[in-house]
């Protein structure tokens, strides 16, 4: 076989479609986010503002979990040293998983590397621990889900979006006697809509399963003290197991679940993404830590207000000048596009000519024909920024004819 022939083909294909993805280089200005400047391919620097992080309040550049970080890095050094079995587990890692536990109102957290090896690492291994596991999956969970789900060897049932009497169908299909577990997300992040998480819980109840939601998105944005819609709603205690990340509104890096003290106990014990991966860095786990600590405080509070009336005023104005928006609600604001080579043209011809930095979002982030510019405004962007958006977005919207029958036809 010609190996790089078939490499060639296979990114070939990509960029037929309009879908290849670039990277962009851009450097972080401590203290000046969303501002940061790009390192143009022509060797020029371009200042920009960064419009799709997911650093949704900024404690990326926080204060408080700057000065923790810094501490814990002249205290322990750079590593970890060891898997958190061999090692590897530290007092802030103790720390953060307490903080974690707290802010879930659960008995135990356990940390991982990462959201996405969390849901892949403990849904795979579930049904090691009950035999015969039936998940039940939401079909636009994160592929994290999907791909825990497709690895344990169990059985799987994949409802419609959000449907509630598909959902009930298909348990009513299965054995009664067999342990179920229903897995979906509070926020689902592409269209920015919410899971019916109080319908979902009485269905658990009514089926005796068990519940497992990735909070990913919702985690330090909504809730009294930032732990999630289930917080907001007032549910945490009907989740069995809660998954989040400290990598987008904490502003750090890795990812977790909470559950019971035997549920973690039993998921550190047998899931070999837990189990052979080095620890988070004690930098990292101590800034963390401070992050949701903070969060937890009216001063968080504040920044999730200030974020929840940023991401109003955009969608009101993206909205009044036609945009084909899509508001469920939340904090993400996604421009319905329906073309990957309109919405690659769209995101380079806003980072170029507007200094506005967008990812277009494709397929398989999602399906053919939904492709979309997705905005995540944060506290941090000032009203002159979201003018600036709103201008350009005007501008070149009217410029390239991408009126909403056109793409939609």
């Amino acid at each position: 076989m010609n190996y790089d022939a078939a490499l060639d083909s296979a990114i070939a294909r990509l960029h037929d479609e309009g879908r290849y993805r670039t990277f962009i280089d851009i450097e972080r200005d401590k203290g000046r986010f969303p501002q940061a400047v790009w390192n143009r391919p022509d060797g020029q620097k371009q200042e920009i503002t960064v419009w799709c992080g997911n650093d949704y309040l900024g404690m990326g550049q926080h204060p408080a979990v700057l000065s923790a970080m810094h501490e814990a890095l002249d205290a322990t050094g750079a590593g970890s040293g060891g898997t958190r079995n061999i090692s590897g587990t530290t007092v802030y890692h103790k720390r953060l998983e307490a903080e974690l536990a707290d802010l879930h109102h659960k008995e135990a957290a356990l940390v991982f590397s990462s959201a996405y090896i969390a849901n892949d690492a403990t849904l795979s291994t579930l049904p090691k621990l009950f035999p015969g596991l039936i998940i039940y999956s939401d079909a636009l969970n994160h592929a994290s889900m999907i791909e825990g789900i497709k690895r344990n060897g169990g059985a799987k049932r994949i409802f419609r979006h959000n449907d509630l009497d598909h959902l009930r169908e298909l348990l009513e299909a299965d054995d009664p006697a067999a342990p179920k577990l229903i897995a979906f997300e509070s926020i689902y992040s592409m269209d920015g809509d919410f899971g019916p998480i109080e319908a979902i819980c009485d269905i658990a109840e009514e089926f005796g399963a068990l519940t497992y939601l990735d909070e990913v998105h919702a985690v330090g944005m909504y809730g009294p003290r930032g732990g999630g819609v289930s917080e907001r709603d007032r549910l945490t205690g009907r989740i069995d197991i809660i998954n989040g990340t400290l990598g987008k509104a904490f502003g750090v890096f890795g990812g977790y679940i909470a559950a019971s003290a035997k549920m973690c106990d039993a998921v550190r014990s047998y899931a070999p993404g837990f189990i052979f991966t080095t620890s988070l860095p004690p930098a990292v786990a101590a800034g963390a830590a401070a992050s949701i600590a903070f969060l937890k405080t009216p001063e968080g509070q504040k920044l999730r207000d200030a974020q929840q009336l940023h991401a109003r005023i955009l969608k009101m104005r993206l909205k009044s000048l036609g945009m084909p928006i899509i508001d469920h609600g939340s904090h993400i604001v996604p421009v319905h596009v329906g073309h990957p080579v309109h919405c690659k043209a769209l995101s380079d011809m806003l980072l170029r000519d507007f200094g506005i930095y967008v990812q277009p979002i494709n397929f398989p982030t999602v399906p053919r024909g939904t492709e979309r510019l997705r905005f995540t405004p944060s506290p941090v962007h000032d009203p002159k920024q979201i003018d600036h958006l709103v201008r350009a977005m005007d501008n070149l919207w009217s410029q390239c004819a991408l009126n909403r029958a056109e793409l939609s036809a």
